[in-house]
């Protein structure tokens, strides 16, 4: 069997386990390859646990093509491939990659969570206008309010989404849905988070099928200083993806038009006033499939249903795995530039990708 046929017949029964599933210097950390043992597994706990912080290695491969059986095949709907990279690390910590956010403007300084509890910092190296590997990351585990790590809760493991307003930083997680709050400019990631209260209906989303996506609408956008919340899979009364408004002018719940059986892994609002969601689903026929769409910011509102158009597609044809993350960031040249990250569940037959491409329409 190919290498390509093995992965798409892992993939998609994966796949399956995919749908229940100016900030302050840094002392250095030690360099690690392993966090410290733990002793006997407790259930509803992390079976890969960052525990203090550490300097970690993370190695990067090219993928030169998103489509390997069209090589020279650069566009894709709306977007245009750029490059992309296949992380690796001999941290066993290292994985399980849920969300991304750029911490500058030039898409290259970087924090993105795992979904055990984890913070991932460092820099894309660029060669031209591709990624060439990740330097300085650093692991370091999510607090709580007591300074412990917050996966010494039972299920306090599961941060699937991330957003930053300044240096506030918001984590969502799924399994309780709990909503976070850290301020980076109180230690960066040694800070310590606080719960933030969220609207009763997100306290009863379904289980592993919650808090999915988060992102705050900036200044000078409609809905600017909300947090907007959307769930994975939790559905409205019409079968409808459910979100929230949480703060802001008007806040209140809306839905996402559920078209095609997609489920929200992650969105992104644009300078240009559209809100990007990033959506995967799980066929037996199809395997994995990932689409990005785009939702005008003006058409969300308390009570109102959103739909818009499919800016592109993927399936297992083309260079993807469990993608989970999605930013945004404007090149000196004016191009906007989408970033994706995956979640490779912890598995040695899954992959750690990092995509960028282009958005040409």
């Amino acid at each position: 069997m190919s290498r390509l046929s093995s992965r798409r017949s892992f993939l998609g029964h994966a796949a399956a386990g995919f749908s229940t599933l100016a900030l302050p210097a840094l002392a250095r950390a030690q360099p690690v390859t392993e966090p410290p043992p733990k002793a006997a597994q407790i259930p509803g706990q992390v079976e890969h646990p960052v525990t203090e912080p550490a300097a970690i290695e993370v190695n990067a491969r090219p993928i030169p093509a998103f489509q390997p059986r069209d090589r020279s095949r650069v566009r894709f709907g709306s977007l245009e491939y750029r490059s992309g990279l296949v992380l690796t690390s001999p941290y066993r910590g290292f994985g399980g990659l849920s969300g991304i956010r750029f911490l500058d403007a030039k898409g290259e300084r970087f924090v993105a969570i795992s979904d055990q509890g984890a913070w991932f910092t460092g820099r894309i190296r660029y060669e031209g206008r591709a990624m060439a590997g990740l330097d300085d990351v650093e692991a370091a585990p999510m607090l709580g309010a007591d300074g412990r790590p917050i996966t010494d809760k039972r299920l306090w493991y599961d941060t699937e989404s991330i957003a930053l307003d300044g240096s506030l930083v918001y984590v969502g997680l799924e399994r309780v849905n709990q909503l976070m709050r850290f301020d980076f400019a109180k230690g960066f990631t040694r800070a310590r988070g606080e719960v933030l209260p969220l609207p009763p209906a997100a306290r009863k989303l379904p289980y592993n099928k919650g808090l999915e996506a988060l992102v705050v609408v900036p200044k000078g956008q409609p809905l600017a200083g909300t947090l907007i919340a959307l769930s994975e899979r939790g559905l409205d009364a019409d079968g409808n993806l459910i979100a929230f408004l949480v703060g802001g002018p008007s806040p209140g719940q809306f839905s996402v038009r559920r078209t095609e059986k997609f489920d929200i892994s992650d969105a992104v609002i644009l300078p240009s006033g559209e809100l990007l969601i990033l959506e995967r689903k799980f066929s037996w026929f199809t395997g994995v499939n990932i689409r990005i769409r785009s939702i005008p910011l003006k058409a969300i509102a308390p009570g109102a249903l959103v739909d818009g158009p499919a800016l592109f597609n993927a399936d297992l044809g083309h260079e993807i795995d469990n993608m989970e993350g999605i930013d945004a960031h404007v090149t000196s040249e004016g191009d906007t530039v989408l970033t994706l990250v995956s979640d490779d569940n912890f598995s040695l037959l899954q992959r750690t990708l990092l995509l960028q491409f282009t958005l040409v329409e």
